[in-house]
């Protein structure tokens, strides 16, 4: 598995300088996808943002210049592209905001500030401010702040009057939250690649003072500008692309119940930090001949970040379910009975049971249907 990392931080580089870029990117993204799907317990959604965005990287000709591709070819060199391929990014970038913000609409997020009231508690050490997190209207102020953010932020990028004042609020915005939480790169990558929406005369004062540095016959004037081959069925795709990306991320309006409990139709919605959830599961393995009785013991068979995303997620739990029916039926157990006792607490409530603990999950296929076996969140 590290050569998958260290592929990946070589492959980085080359996309960064242009190097074989389009076969860099394509195994980029084929490496980096598989290693956010290999666990899904590893699910993020800035990990399916970074995958969308590469997988869009692939298709566009961002090696024609100032890459190490046209040194090596100086013939590929182009000055433009057409405008709907930077509008494909900057549409990705705002299919992010604009989910995140219709996600914050929700009783929790708005009128409970959770869980931001339950995560500003942890900060009420810091020397100084400390005591503002003490607050409840601290709680309120970062969530409503928070929604109007996300849902405001497609529509002030794009203008050209509010950009600087935009991307001064992306600016801070991502810094608090790359201070505050542990979430990786993410508030950087979203920093940088903001200037996507900034003006094509500030790239090419970018560009041109950098190619300056170059050889000279890297940066003589070319006034060519790049046609793909396959311009309009490429064009298409990316319409399909974002429809699919505008439409997937509401269907859990197809289930009923509430969606931060029951997460159907929860990942790939870019639901970002919207819930404080804790389970405890206790599963059960019976033998329907002989009526014995396991208690299972979860580390034995999970790792710690698996045991705790399986216990509040409903397909994980189905799928550990039929891990253990494998399980005891390879030790000669021909017909084992899998149920679970599960308690989650939800964003500061206290906690509920999740799931009946008198179904058979070994008998239950997981698959696009409603769990009818989930406990309704007001039902205990």
């Amino acid at each position: 598995m590290w050569l998958v990392f260290i592929a990946m931080a070589v492959l980085s580089l080359f996309i960064s300088v242009g190097f074989l870029y389009r076969f860099s990117s394509i195994i980029f993204f084929i490496l980096f996808t598989y290693v956010e799907l290999i666990d899904v317990t590893n699910y993020l959604n800035h990990y399916y943002f970074i995958s969308l965005f590469a997988f869009i990287m692939i298709w566009l000709p961002v090696n024609k210049r100032l890459s190490v591709d046209v040194l090596i070819w100086p013939s590929i060199k182009r000055n433009t592209i057409p405008f709907w391929m930077v509008g494909a990014l900057r549409l990705q970038l705002g299919v992010v905001y604009f989910f995140a913000g219709v996600a914050k609409l929700n009783s929790d997020w708005l009128f409970r500030a959770e869980p931001l009231r339950t995560w500003l508690l942890s900060f009420t050490h810091i020397p100084v401010v400390g005591k503002i997190f003490t607050y409840k209207l601290t709680a309120f102020v970062f969530s409503w702040a928070g929604a109007i953010y996300d849902l405001a932020m497609p529509l002030l990028l794009s203008y050209k009057r509010t950009l600087p004042f935009a991307y001064m609020a992306v600016v801070g915005f991502h810094l608090v939250t790359w201070l505050m939480f542990p979430i990786g790169m993410f508030p950087w990558v979203m920093i940088v690649l903001t200037w996507v929406f900034f003006p094509s005369s500030f790239h090419e004062r970018l560009v041109s003072a950098m190619e300056s540095l170059l050889p000279t016959r890297t940066h003589q004037q070319e006034t060519r500008a790049w046609k793909p081959k396959t311009g309009k069925p490429l064009a298409l795709f990316f319409v399909a692309f974002f429809l699919f990306q505008l439409i997937f991320p509401f269907r859990y309006l197809a289930y009923p119940g509430n969606v931060l409990w029951t997460e159907q139709g929860f990942r790939f919605s870019w639901r970002v930090m919207l819930i404080e959830k804790a389970g405890s599961a206790q599963f059960y393995v019976e033998d329907a001949e002989t009526g014995r009785t396991w208690d299972i013991h979860n580390p034995h068979y999970l790792t710690p970040v698996q045991e705790k995303e399986m216990s509040t997620q409903p397909d994980l739990i189905l799928q550990y379910a039929h891990i253990l029916d494998k399980e005891f039926k390879s030790i000669g157990v021909s017909d084992p009975l899998v149920r679970a006792d599960i308690f989650v607490a939800l964003n500061g409530r206290r906690n509920k049971r999740f799931i009946d603990p008198a179904v058979d999950l070994s008998e239950i296929e997981d698959g696009w249907q409603h769990k009818q076996w989930i406990l309704g969140y007001e039902a205990n």
